[in-house]
């Protein structure tokens, strides 16, 4: 695997070809091919880091060209790039997003105008509610996806966002082509947060219709348990965010305090389905969530139920099988 250091020596010098290729005569950038090449398998959660980086080096290579172009009887004409969204100047990267047409060239481009919704200046963020749907409809979905995944991993900690920004995203998310390269991705993912993602693209109703193929098909056992648990309860839950609470105010202690958020969902598949294709799984995961979901409906599950308590006590899993004794134990003593 390329570490750090690498990336980091490609980056910085297709920042500094790019910046120098700027023709300021002609006003005509050129290709941003190099660029785009370096910058497609930058890790997305570094963008705090990779943000600063480029905008120095992008900002310093420019400085350095147009002085040693310049001339005192000609301003030199600003020319505005993707590069330009990560500009120190508030109103440049505001220009930006509302000058940019067509399609963001990789997922790293994509995310730096994706937080741009998070940013300290209120005129950007409007320009961003405004411009990246455009955006998205012209974008590869491969690329908003990857983009989508890391911010909706991470927006709860954006202290600029506001309702209307994340309703922004939750009206992309909403949009078909969107919504069906989440469930591949979410399906196909073998690493990273995914069900915490998906429980935040549970806010809308674009994943509803595929929780049953997410349950069985899904790579990640935790995905699968998060879609098991999200139709046995009829219902999405996600985490909105966090609040500080006094526990005792007198000695100055206190908690921090998950805020929930959920949506009632419709569910097609039966109950007891969904129980059978759960105790099958492969992983001790999903097989808690259905070990749980036996014990509060074991009065109505008759000899099925005493077939799944059996099951589940005698799992290897030490989780899956205390919940199965629980259940033959909760059994022995409604018989009595």
């Amino acid at each position: 695997m390329q570490d750090s250091h690498d990336y980091e020596g490609h980056v910085i010098s297709a920042v500094k070809q790019f910046a120098s290729s700027i023709n300021s005569k002609s006003k005509v950038v050129s290709d941003m091919s190099m660029l785009v090449h370096a910058t497609n398998k930058l890790p997305l959660s570094g963008l705090d880091y990779w943000e600063r980086l480029i905008r120095s080096e992008f900002y310093n290579a420019l400085d350095t060209s147009t002085k040693a172009n310049w001339k005192f009887w000609k301003k030199p004409s600003q020319i505005l790039t993707w590069l330009d969204l990560i500009s120190w100047d508030g109103y440049k990267r505001e220009k930006t997003l509302r000058t940019l047409s067509g399609a963001a060239p990789n997922s790293f481009f994509f995310a730096l105008a994706i937080r741009r919704l998070n940013d300290w200046v209120p005129q950007v963020r409007e320009a961003a509610r405004e411009k990246l749907p455009l955006i998205v409809d012209a974008s590869d979905p491969t690329y908003v996806v990857d983009a989508l995944c890391v911010t909706l991993s991470n927006w709860n900690s954006w202290g600029r966002i506001e309702q209307k920004d994340k309703d922004v995203l939750l009206e992309i998310i909403s949009k078909e082509k969107i919504g069906n390269a989440l469930k591949a991705k979410i399906i196909s993912s073998t690493s990273g947060p995914m069900a915490s993602l998906m429980a935040q693209v549970g806010r809308t109703p674009v994943l509803d219709d595929y929780l049953n193929e997410i349950a069985e098909s899904a790579v990640q056992p935790s995905v699968r348990a998060k879609a098991f648990r999200s139709q046995f309860e009829k219902r999405m839950v996600w985490l909105e965010g966090r609040k500080f609470e006094w526990t005792d105010i007198r000695y100055c202690e206190g908690r921090v305090k998950p805020i929930i958020g959920e949506r009632d969902i419709s569910v097609c598949v039966d109950f007891n389905e969904l129980l059978e294709k759960s105790s099958t799984d492969t992983s001790s995961i999903v097989k808690r969530v259905a070990a749980e979901m036996l014990i509060r409906e074991l009065e109505n599950m008759g000899e099925k139920g005493v077939q799944l308590a059996n099951l589940f006590a005698s799992d290897k899993s030490s989780a899956v099988a205390e919940r199965g004794r629980f259940a033959l134990k909760k059994l022995e003593e409604s018989q009595v």
